[in-house]
């Protein structure tokens, strides 16, 4: 269930909200350091995290679900937030270079279908960042931010979730090791506690930062077979049908028949 957008609005416009734009969004532009001349879709609500490539990126939209509601985005500049379905995206395929996933798989009721819709409107080979709480972080458990509200995930459950949503992972990060607290002297020491948190308990981070990049194509698994020549022949697998079903394939009596 998707939280109010007024609600998330306000929280990261607090300071506790702000350390973690600051905390989460270094670890996307470590995976997305310049998107110079490509064209970005926040998806769920990712405009405190897609700002930074708003002077670079060709295009930059923030589409928020119906159900969570949408504001104006960004403030200091004209409008480029839109009111969405999210499993019924408005724009064409393959419209989009890069996808931005924040509050959105964790908060959807329907991941996959999601997924499917990001995949479509995805350019071939463009990329996609899903940010989730994780299943094993203290984030996931405490209710102080967003991520304490929405579905958790283990790092296995998400990439398996892309792969199924024909996605390649591409590589992957991790944010918050600091504790969920207001507290003002373990805030003013987040960066400490993410240093030693990604190198001492890097499986209890709060969030999982996944990159995926559309893939084109369904690998079929090779035929065993004495005649090397064989596996040599392509074999045509029409879209829908079950993966590792086999062709049949007629002997000459059956064809003279």
């Amino acid at each position: 269930m998707y939280l109010d957008v007024a609600d998330l609005r306000t929280f990261y416009d607090l300071p506790l909200g702000r350390l973690l734009r600051v905390l989460i969004g270094g670890q996307i532009r470590t995976l997305w350091p310049s998107l110079e001349r490509q064209s970005l879709l926040g998806l769920g609500y990712a405009g405190p995290f897609m700002r930074p490539y708003l002077g670079s990126a060709e295009r930059c939209i923030a589409a928020m679900p119906a159900r969570q509601g949408a504001v104006g985005w960004p403030r200091e500049a004209d409008n480029a937030a839109t009111l969405v379905d999210e499993t019924s995206l408005p724009f064409s395929d393959a419209f989009f270079d890069r996808i931005m996933l924040v509050h959105a798989l964790d908060h959807s009721a329907n991941p996959a279908d999601l997924l499917t819709e990001a995949w479509r409107v995805l350019a071939p080979g463009g990329r996609l960042i899903a940010v989730v709480p994780n299943r094993r972080g203290l984030w996931s458990q405490s209710e102080l931010s967003p991520f304490g509200y929405g579905r958790p995930y283990s790092r296995s459950q998400l990439k398996n979730l892309l792969r199924s949503c024909l996605f390649e992972v591409t590589g992957d990060r991790e944010a918050l090791f600091l504790p969920p607290t207001r507290a003002p002297f373990i805030l003013r020491s987040a960066r400490s506690w993410e240093g030693v948190g990604r190198r001492l308990w890097p499986a209890f981070s709060g969030l999982l930062i996944v990159e995926a990049e559309k893939r084109l194509y369904r690998g079929v698994p090779a035929e065993t077979s004495n005649n090397p020549l064989r596996v040599l022949r392509p074999v045509f697998v029409p879209e829908g049908t079950p993966v590792g079903m086999k062709p049949v394939r007629r002997s000459l009596s059956d064809k003279s028949s």
